[in-house]
């Protein structure tokens, strides 16, 4: 392990000559690259130097305790020996945690796309309910959303909300929350007090840069169109909606939020980049089947991630069968609660198989 992180160490100091060159600061590509491993590299560097540290204390105060021959220091200087061994092992299990293979899409930022899906109205109201759980989230944690692109419904809810999550760790948090999230609960349309399933998928998608995905302008198809409300009225008197259609893989990308033309088709450009972003990592997810078996979750939004059942004020994470009973701090934006033990879970794994 040490000849490991002696290599980065030498690495962080090769990152950090390169970043002051004027030819790397002046490619923006290249600079944000390294910019991104100089921050990786340098809590590795940090948390080695705590380590080396702590050995270099335990050796001075074993020396010291061969050499002490009162009793009441002996037994000082033992205790103190026995709680550096302890944080030696501590700060060797933070670093082998470092070392373990890196998620290529660490430290970007997010698009989060929440669809309703089964249970019509109901559905909906429950991705405004997670819409809003996200939003608090990302407020607690510091982070910035804008939304791209929204398609309410008429009592509150929301058919499909696409929507940006920008923060230094916000893909290392919320990649778990990608499949299908289920609730349990009496809609507000129920007057028979019955208990329905609905269900809503989430999908997270890395937030691509322009150099990171290359999209040929002849492969794009793009209408405009008059942006409409509720009930189809008009809500601008210009052809500002873009709708923009990606003709080799078929995707296609809708905003009218904004009332210019070119904002909107630059949102949604930024939704069409992160989403064949996502389409190449899970192509390169495939054929690394070993990465995929270390990862709490497949990450596709087919897959039933979650149950929250009002009722009993409980929400269960089916991946890792964690059940826990504060529902209301869950939506109100406490997901530590869930997402710290899908963090602890995948390091478990990841460990388990590089020791394999």
């Amino acid at each position: 392990m040490e000849e490991q992180l002696e290599k980065l160490v030498q690495r962080f100091h090769e990152v950090e000559r390169e970043m002051s060159r004027p030819e790397v600061i002046a490619n923006q590509p290249r600079f944000r690259e390294l910019t991104r491993e100089h921050a990786r590299l340098s809590q590795i560097v940090s948390a080695y130097e705590e380590f080396r540290n702590t050995n270099r204390e335990l050796s001075e105060t074993e020396a010291l305790l061969r050499e002490e021959k009162d009793a009441e220091m002996r037994d000082m200087l033992m205790s103190e020996t026995a709680a550096l061994r302890r944080r030696i092992e501590e700060q060797r299990e933070k670093l082998l945690i470092m070392l373990l293979p890196r998620d290529p899409n660490s430290g970007k930022d997010v698009i989060m796309e929440i669809r309703a899906g089964t249970g019509g109205e109901e559905a909906a109201l429950f991705a405004a309910d997670l819409f809003r759980m996200y939003s608090r989230y990302a407020d607690e944690r510091g982070w910035g959303i804008e939304c791209l692109s929204m398609n309410p419904t008429g009592i509150g809810g929301y058919k499909e909300i696409i929507f940006s999550v920008r923060g230094g760790d916000a893909y290392d948090c919320l990649k778990y929350e990608s499949g299908v999230h289920r609730v349990q609960r009496v809609p507000v349309t129920e007057a028979g007090g019955r208990i329905h399933t609905s269900a809503v998928t989430v999908a997270v998608l890395t937030e691509a840069e322009e150099d990171e995905i290359e999209i040929n302008p002849d492969d794009l198809r793009i209408d405009v169109f008059r942006s409409s409300g509720h009930g189809g009225q008009s809500v601008n008197t210009t052809d500002s909606a873009v709708r923009i259609t990606h003709l080799p893989t078929g995707m296609v990308v809708t905003c009218q939020d904004e009332k210019s033309q070119h904002k909107n088709k630059a949102k949604a450009m930024r939704v069409l980049r992160a989403r064949l972003m996502e389409k190449a990592n899970r192509e390169r997810m495939e054929q690394e089947a070993a990465v995929r078996r270390a990862q709490v979750g497949s990450g596709d939004r087919s897959e039933r991630i979650r149950t929250y059942n009002f009722p009993q004020s409980r929400v269960t994470d089916h991946r890792i069968g964690l059940t826990i009973y504060s529902l209301d701090r869950v939506l109100d934006g406490a997901l530590d609660t869930l997402i710290d033990p899908l963090r602890k879970e995948e390091i478990a794994r990841q460990l388990g198989t590089s020791n394999a």
